[in-house]
């Protein structure tokens, strides 16, 4: 593999040369600019990235820290992410956090050692003032953080508050909630929408709530235990696609038909919404809207570009598949 050296000496000039026309840094004539690239060429010589990221203290990659990439939502948002970020010849590293605070310092950690140039975090473990410390450009994505952080997400509260008013509509008369992990501010959110709809309904119960931790497994075992105890339960939000298809697995395990019997909404808009039988309605995110902004926005941030507004937000909207009784 060609060297730096074997380009300088191949067109007859210095490593430092050949240095400034691979960083377009330093005045070199343009005689001597074309044969330094005429000798790349040549030599098929590629730059040592990690020793120009030394260099120059960046690496033209960006961090992208999810929760749980088994969850469908979160590989449909990095591939956003990642279309932008090629776009703008930068590279996307993955780091799949398991919500663990540990881990997630320790991505912090090599973050630093390696000179990323950015950061997406799609977590609510850390604190503001940890994130802050870091001193490296970061977005909060799905999942606001704090208002000192940019941040890009939905309307949660109102895509909840409509989940639960289109199953009124199509005639649910006891409504539950699979709600997703406690101080995760979407789940929050989303918990408060629905409780806004049905809190001072006669036949409301708070044993109509239960967390499935945006667990699909867990999920399922909570919503067998949730429709032994209340049979008369007849429509379900879920509060993302992920849950909804626990629901849906419980469901069909205890015999219970969806629709006829229950009906259920998720939220998220993945596309293996689509491909469930029945197939699921749901809120559905902008998602590719979603992580195509937060990666243009962590390149403003990145290159001292003014970001305005700092926190994006973008509405869902209702996605009608089968898993819903038809509106009379």
């Amino acid at each position: 593999m060609s060297t730096i050296k074997d380009v300088a000496k191949e067109a007859s000039v210095s490593v430092a040369t050949v240095s400034r026309v691979l960083n377009n840094n330093g005045y070199v004539n343009e005689d001597t600019r074309k044969k330094v690239l005429k000798a790349i060429e040549k030599l098929d010589y590629k730059p040592n990235a990690v020793a120009r990221s030394l260099f120059k203290k960046q690496s033209k990659t960006i961090a992208l820290i999810v929760p749980d990439i088994k969850n469908p939502f979160f590989p449909e948002i990095a591939r956003a992410i990642e279309d932008v970020l090629n776009n703008n010849d930068y590279t996307l590293i993955l780091c799949n956090s398991d919500e663990h605070e540990d881990k997630e310092k320790k991505y912090f950690d090599v973050m630093k050692q390696k000179y990323v140039d950015g950061v997406i975090i799609v977590t609510s473990t850390l604190t503001p003032k940890y994130i802050e410390k870091n001193n490296i450009p970061i977005v909060s994505l799905d999942r606001p953080i704090h208002n000192s952080i940019p941040s890009v997400a939905v309307n949660n509260y109102e895509g909840a508050k409509e989940a639960v008013q289109y199953l009124k509509a199509i005639g649910c008369k006891k409504i539950a909630h699979v709600r997703g992990p406690v101080s995760v501010i979407n789940a929050d959110e989303r918990y408060k929408g629905y409780l806004s709809e049905v809190s001072n309904e006669p036949w409301f119960n708070e044993e109509f709530i239960i967390n499935g931790n945006y667990n699909v497994l867990e999920t399922a075992k909570a919503t067998m235990v949730l429709l032994s105890k209340h049979r008369d339960i007849d429509g379900i939000f879920a509060g993302n696609d992920y849950m909804a298809l626990g629901v849906l697995k419980a469901a069909t395990q205890m015999g219970i038909r969806i629709p006829q019997d229950l009906s259920l909404i998720g939220f998220d808009g993945i596309q293996l919404c689509e491909l469930t039988s029945p197939e699921i309605t749901t809120m559905a995110q902008p998602i590719y809207e979603l992580g195509e902004s937060a990666a243009k926005l962590l390149l403003d941030m990145i290159e001292g570009k003014a970001v305005n507004p700092a926190q994006q937000e973008f509405k869902v909207s209702l996605k009608i598949g089968q898993s819903t009784k038809v509106l009379r």
